[in-house]
């Protein structure tokens, strides 16, 4: 379900702010050398799963220091709402993945659910070898089907949104990351 503009600025004023622009940043330069450091040699196919990685990679991909190649995938379990639901994917990545190194970025690592099935479906596709980088890790209280490689920040288990998080289709492009007041996740 879309928000009206007067209730999305409703929901950001009575939001609490989790990461500041400036702690968002500095998790991004850390995440771009740990990233650079593994993965220099291989001249990975990096991949970016919309929409909530836009930002993300916008950001990330200019500080990698090492040629790539770049794609996308379309997959959500959110779509307008703020609980997951079935995986739905939209969009395959164009590029070949057999035999490549594939590095998978995305915004948030929550149950784990979709990045497990990407991985799923990148190592059946013949992917040499997978990696993923999420900017959050939510720390949900139990066991993921998955571990991310590289995490930028850890949140706690709330409903988080801005950088390339949305609220309800709202607020992608904060630079910082806000927390709904009394979310529980």
């Amino acid at each position: 379900m879309k928000i009206s503009s007067r209730q999305a600025w409703r929901i950001l004023e009575t939001a609490e702010q989790l990461c500041s622009a400036v702690v968002v940043s500095e998790a991004i330069e850390r995440l771009a050398r740990e990233i650079s450091a593994q993965l220099q040699d291989h001249y990975p196919l990096v991949l970016g799963v919309m929409r909530g990685s836009v930002v993300f990679a916008g950001q990330l991909l200019p500080l990698l220091r090492f040629p790539l190649e770049f794609d996308y995938l379309d997959v959500t379990r959110y779509r307008d709402t703020t609980r997951g639901g079935a995986i739905s994917w939209r969009v395959s990545p164009g590029t070949a993945v057999a035999g490549r190194v594939v590095l998978v970025i995305d915004d948030i690592l929550d149950e784990g659910q979709t990045l497990a099935a990407i991985r799923e479906k990148m190592l059946a596709a013949g992917a040499q070898a997978f990696y993923s980088a999420v900017f959050a890790d939510k720390e949900i209280g139990r066991a993921k089907p998955i571990s991310a490689d590289f995490v930028g920040v850890r949140l706690p288990n709330r409903y988080v949104f801005g950088f390339g998080m949305d609220v309800k289709g709202a607020w992608r492009n904060l630079p910082a990351i806000y927390a709904l007041k009394d979310s529980d996740g």
